[in-house]
């Protein structure tokens, strides 16, 4: 049984990234597609797809590489976990690597990057950080 879908989804793409996968196929669900989402604004993903793989969808996310087919995303690491939630607010949105990476909160109007919250000037459960 899994019980934090979004790292397994992290894990995934850190590992597909590693070796130099195209595409990586996961169980699909709401959080995750909107996450993926977010990934694709803000350049760290080319495409994603939902597809019906019978019983269960599945939700496919195309991977981003370089010129020397280095891939797009450097790190990806969830901050609230299952374990121990981190709650932020407005004000204290941690930036990534000043600015160059994205933070994705989960707040009380969706999920959203960190600068779409700090403009709505919205604070929530920050769930992960990708530079």
């Amino acid at each position: 049984m899994m019980t934090d879908p979004l790292a397994d989804l992290f894990t995934r793409i850190r590992n597909a990234g590693m070796a130099r996968l195209d595409r990586i196929d996961v169980p699909f669900s709401k959080l995750k597609k909107t996450v993926a989402t977010i990934l694709k604004q803000e350049g760290y993903v080319s495409d994603l797809r939902v597809g019906d793989g019978g019983v269960r969808p599945t939700l496919t996310v195309f991977l981003k590489y370089g010129h020397d087919k280095a891939h797009v995303i450097d790190g990806i690491r969830r901050v609230s976990r299952p374990g121990q939630r981190v709650y932020v607010p407005a004000k204290r949105i941690p930036k990534v690597l000043g600015g160059l990476g994205v933070s994705v909160l989960s707040t009380s109007q969706g999920v959203m990057s960190d600068r779409e919250a700090r403009k709505k000037n919205l604070g929530g459960e920050l769930l992960c950080e990708v530079w």
